[in-house]
């Protein structure tokens, strides 16, 4: 590197920077694209159908999850709902509140493939009161 090579220097640092997957990712908003709740930590969404999905190896069982369309953007999610008989309160046309499972780089749980989100609220109740019998859901 000469006396006059700072110009040189700097464009050889700029050409480098954009080598790194994680540089590239932040620079382009490129998290921000792919995730259905557009960085949001949580999201509402308009309940479609209930579903089971049967868990990786070596687990068995079917873990119970509803089809959520997004109120934001239109895009459609499976989210888990946590503990026992809470599917059992939610319906199809529920509004309910999603929210990340909390996997590595926002990704799904142990033995739970392609799920990433869980059912946090239905029709603005928690789902928790709901299943433990705290709270009513309204009746239309």
């Amino acid at each position: 590197m000469g006396l006059f090579s700072g110009r040189k220097m700097k464009q050889q640092r700029k050409k480098k920077k954009w080598k790194k997957t994680a540089y590239k990712v932040r620079k382009l908003k490129l998290k921000i694209k792919k995730d259905p709740l557009g960085g949001a930590p949580q999201a509402k969404g308009i309940v479609l159908a209930k579903k089971g999905i049967e868990q990786k190896q070596p687990h068995s069982g079917i873990i119970k999850c509803v089809k959520v369309q997004l109120l934001k953007n239109g895009k459609e999610i499976t989210a888990f709902c946590p503990r026992d008989g809470a599917i059992k309160h939610i319906n199809e046309h529920d509004e309910v509140l999603v929210e990340g499972l909390g996997g590595s780089q926002g990704g799904p749980v142990g033995s739970m493939h392609g799920v990433r989100w869980k059912v946090i609220k239905v029709n603005n109740i928690p789902l928790e009161s709901l299943r433990t019998g705290k709270a009513k859901k309204a009746v239309r």
